[in-house]
Parts: structure tokens; sequence; C-alpha cells
């Protein structure tokens, strides 16, 4: 079976759907950061990043898409290291709550999702970052190999980076970055090899941040940052990248620069 993708317009958001045979239809997102700009006083985030608020507008773009599931692309949580007290009651709650609307829920796992799997319901699984293979779509996060069944997949779709991109700062937006779509199309399905892995894909997406409070990496001003050197070097260097805002303005190619590399240490001279 064969799925297809589409955007849910004006969101950070896909909707993948069996392609000609029927099947249940499933929400993608990427980098929700649940506990992101949370204090003890306030455990369910800012008010743009409000925990049930966001499972309230993940609900509502799940019925819109008419979807049956979400599947969140890696980054469920931020903390890095740990699940912290205060929010382990908050991934709980908010994954019952979207269980409750009738809806299911996996979780790919990111580099910020280490020991999230002991605080969600049971429920809710997890899938290894090497990712997954959904109507013949690999999906995975980004800030490590995947599987070598998902390096063969035509289309693949990533999180991960955050991307956006930045216009000329005005007086209601000084920052003047958006999130932005990714998609890239490689010239040839088969772009370098790193040891015996092949990347047989054609297109890649890489969705937006969901939480609206991210950081966004602005892909036509900044250098990016050495933790993403992987969807870089191996994926995007190799194609042509073109970025579209959430509302589907065509923003145009984007020019990948590498990362810089690493600076190696050197011994201090012998006497």
């Amino acid at each position: 079976m064969t799925g297809e993708l589409r955007p849910i317009p004006g969101a950070p958001a896909l909707v993948l759907e069996p392609r000609g045979e029927p099947g249940p239809r499933y929400v993608l997102i990427a980098d929700l950061h649940l506990g992101l700009g949370a204090t003890p006083e306030r455990p369910l985030g800012p008010p743009e990043a409000h925990v049930p608020r966001l499972a309230s507008d993940l609900a509502e773009l799940a019925r819109r898409a008419r979807a049956a599931g979400i599947v969140i692309v890696g980054d469920a949580k931020h903390p890095i290291v740990g699940v912290p007290p205060a929010l382990r009651t908050v991934l709980f709650d908010f994954a019952s709550d979207l269980l409750a609307r009738g809806l299911s829920l996996e979780v790919i796992v990111g580099n910020h999702d280490v020991g999230i799997a002991r605080y969600l319901p049971r429920e809710v699984p997890t899938h290894p970052a090497t990712g997954i293979v959904r109507y013949g779509i690999g999906i995975f996060h980004g800030h490590r190999w995947p599987s070598a069944r998902v390096l063969r997949c035509a289309s693949l779709v990533a999180g991960h980076l955050h991307p956006g991109v930045r216009f000329a700062p005005t007086t209601s937006d000084p920052m003047g970055k958006r999130r932005c779509w990714l998609r890239v199309e490689f010239p040839s399905p088969r772009v370098p090899r790193r040891g015996r892995r092949r990347i047989g894909a054609k297109e890649m997406v890489v969705i937006p941040a969901f939480n609206p409070v991210c950081g966004t990496e602005a892909l036509n001003r900044d250098r990016p940052g050495r933790g993403r050197s992987l969807l870089y070097r191996r994926f995007l260097a190799h194609g042509n990248c073109r970025a579209y805002l959430l509302d589907g303005t065509d923003v145009g190619s984007v020019r990948i620069p590498l990362p810089e590399p690493r600076s190696r240490a050197r011994a201090p001279p012998g006497r």
C-alpha cells in the first residue's frame, strides 16, 4: 500500500493517507516540546504553548483532516535528560486527552524524548529513533540515521530542524522569522552512501516545529547548528530545497550552507 502527503493549510501538520485503498489517515507533527517555557508556578507552559490548548489544536486538526490518529515525529517533550516530576502528569494528561477524543497517538523518539515512554498511557506506542514506514513513506525524527528500511522509501518525512525563513524585521515582528515547510527533491534516487546504507529517496519533507514558542532556524540567514548536521550533510545538501510558509506561500529555493567542521584539539608541542 502506498500513501500520499498533504499539508494542512495554515498549520505545521501533514496528513498521511493511503492512495487508492481504504485505510486510516494520520496527522503528522514534529517538535511539540511539551514543557518548553514551563515553570514550577506554570507547569502547563506559557499561554502560547499551553498544553491543553496544544491538545485541543491537535484534535481540531485531526477532525478537519478526518484523521484517525496522530503521529509525533520526535521531540514530544522538551527536557533532554529525563522527565521532571512536574512534567510527568502533563505528558500523561496530554496523551489521555487525545485518546479520550477517540484518536490514536504514536511517538517516534527524538533527541529530547529520553525516558518518555514510562510516562505515557499504555495505549501510546513509542517507536525508535530509526523511524517507521507507513504506507510506503519513511518517517524519522532526523537526529540520527534512520533504518535501512526507512532509507529505501521514495519519500521521507523528518522533523528536528525547526525550519524557518527570516524576513526584514518590523515593529510588530522584530525577529522577522516565520516557520516554513522545507521540501527537498533529490536529482537522483541514490545519493551518497554512508557505509553500506544508501538513501533511495526521491524527495523529503521537513516539518516545521508545532510548538509556536520553539526556536526557528532561519534557513536563508543562519549557519546551521552542529546538532542538525546529519540532516544538512547527508540529505539537504544533496537535493534541491524549496521553502513554503504555513499558508502555502512559495518562498523560493533555499541554498543550504553546510555546518562548520568541528575544530580538532591539538596536542601541546613537545619540549
